[in-house]
């Protein structure tokens, strides 16, 4: 069963970039058209050979699955090496679905550099799954740090009037973390006898005072990449100035790089560390879910309010990895993947209303319902998702932190449960200001309700949200076994 579907890996990393490299070639001014279909090909054809993989997949297996092996650097012995568990898997498919959304979101709405912006999209699809598929800490690493340079462009590119200053801050905050990251995998090469296999590492004895110096080095890159407070100020920036395939991809899939890489490193090579700075780091985590809460409370632009929400919201994230049992950790995956969705279609939604009206700020609107009832129906489904409303995948993965939370120290449970009502509140104040009430000008009263793609995208949003919320099994069954596992090697005491 590992390795019975021969380079199905390589061909999700390297199908998306190979399809952004046609799209530079062919598309070009005058072949805006050739760029759109090329890219919403290459976007599908990459969502669709993750099928067999999902099919395929053994549930019940604790190794890697669909292992590629092929040596790259032999002097540093750094090879290709591929291979997925559960929690891979569900970030893949996270990622390729996205993908598709922000062609399809750019497709009337982009007009300058056409054929750069949706290339930008495709390589750094590829790049992030290279992340969630490599089994090799150096390959792992490249492919971190490489997903840094479409986004730089994006935002850089196709941004706001402050573009310029958003893409340094994001490159410079993400770019100093990750430089302390490779210094402890250089350290862990030389400790596990020149070998940079993660498995290699997850079975290497590590000095107690080491460990500590590798989390905190592990900790620099993930704690910015997801981003927790007090390093957190990067975000709204980007959010604001990217466009809104930029804020979409940035909310889904990237942040999720940072707790991915909690959980497939710093939790397995180095438990002790973890256990040991887990209060500070759940400290951390409950800070960002109640101030950052608060501080949504008073966004005026929505952009900016979803941004902070976004970063409330994987305050459950890393709240759940670090309590350390088995429902936290659940919950922690089913929240960065029910955000992933919900987030990129509040993204969606706003970017609906700016391209009607030119403005993201909340005062500008007021009504909306009366012009745009579609719209209004679609996006009050997301708000309430955000808000965590039952029924819905914003619950889920909330109510398993909140349930391994109460397991663990039931002050924790409390302050993260009584956050959902901030949640509540800065999300329905907006939507309330935003679609309800007086009709907020005569711009507001001439819009039109959404057409045809984007009524699509945002139905299938909320489809999926609503299926996940309603029947989250399917995803709960392909981590189980991966979330034990890493809670089995989290147990360890490795010096």
């Amino acid at each position: 069963m590992l390795t019975n579907v021969i380079g199905s890996l390589s061909l999700i990393v390297w199908l998306p970039i190979a399809f952004g490299i046609l799209v530079l070639v062919f598309g070009g001014e005058g072949r805006e058209r050739i760029s759109k279909w090329l890219s919403l090909l290459g976007a599908v054809l990459g969502a669709l050979v993750v099928i067999p993989l999902w099919l395929q997949f053994d549930r019940s297996e604790v190794a890697f699955q669909f292992v590629e092996f092929s040596p790259w650097v032999d002097t540093f012995n750094i090879n290709y090496h591929l291979g997925i568990d559960g929690i891979s898997l569900i970030l893949i498919l996270l990622n390729v679905v996205t993908t598709i959304f922000v062609v399809v979101a750019g497709w009337e709405v982009i007009t300058k550099r056409v054929s750069h912006y949706h290339a930008a999209f495709l390589i750094l699809s590829g790049m992030i799954n290279g992340v969630f598929c490599s089994l090799d800490a150096m390959l792992f690493y490249v492919f971190f740090e490489a997903t840094l340079i479409p986004m730089f462009l994006i935002i850089g590119v196709w941004g706001g009037p402050n573009r310029v200053y958003a893409a340094v801050k994001f490159f410079l905050y993400t770019l100093a973390g990750s430089l302390l990251t490779l210094v402890a995998l250089i350290y862990l090469y030389r400790l596990s006898g020149g070998s940079f296999s993660i498995s290699d590492f997850y079975a290497t004895s590590i000095p107690e005072s080491a460990q500590v110096m590798i989390f905190l080095a592990l900790f620099a890159a993930f704690a910015v990449k997801i981003p927790m407070w007090p390093v957190h100020t990067w975000l709204p920036d980007a959010h604001v100035e990217a466009p809104t395939g930029g804020s979409v991809v940035l909310a889904a899939v990237m942040l999720k790089l940072g707790g991915y890489g909690f959980l497939r490193l710093s939790l397995p090579i180095v438990p002790d560390a973890a256990q040991q700075l887990a209060p500070f780091v759940i400290a951390l985590s409950l800070i960002a879910i109640v101030y950052i809460g608060f501080v949504a409370l008073i966004q005026k632009d929505m952009k900016k309010l979803i941004a902070y929400s976004s970063i409330s919201h994987m305050g459950f994230v890393t709240l759940g990895i670090f309590i350390f049992n088995a429902e936290g950790m659940q919950g922690a995956i089913i929240q960065m993947v029910s955000h992933g969705f919900i987030s990129a279609a509040l993204f969606l939604c706003v970017g609906v209303l700016y391209d009607r009206l030119h403005s993201r700020e909340i005062s500008d609107y007021g009504g909306v319902v009366n012009s745009m009832p579609i719209f209004a129906a679609l996006f009050l489904v997301f708000a309430m998702a955000n808000a965590g409303l039952p029924g819905t995948s914003g619950f889920v993965g909330e109510f398993l932190v909140i349930m391994g939370a109460m397991a663990s120290n039931f002050w924790f449970a409390f302050a993260a449960a009584m956050t959902l009502i901030l949640g509540a509140a800065y999300t329905l104040w907006m939507y309330k200001r935003v679609v309800f009430g007086d009709v907020g000008s005569e711009q507001v009263a001439g819009l039109k309700d959404v057409n045809a793609r984007e009524f699509t995208m945002l139905l299938v949003l909320a489809l999926v949200v609503i299926g996940v919320g309603l029947y989250p099994k399917p995803f709960t069954d392909v981590i189980g076994v991966s979330v034990s596992t890493i809670l089995e090697l989290a147990s360890v005491t490795k010096y």
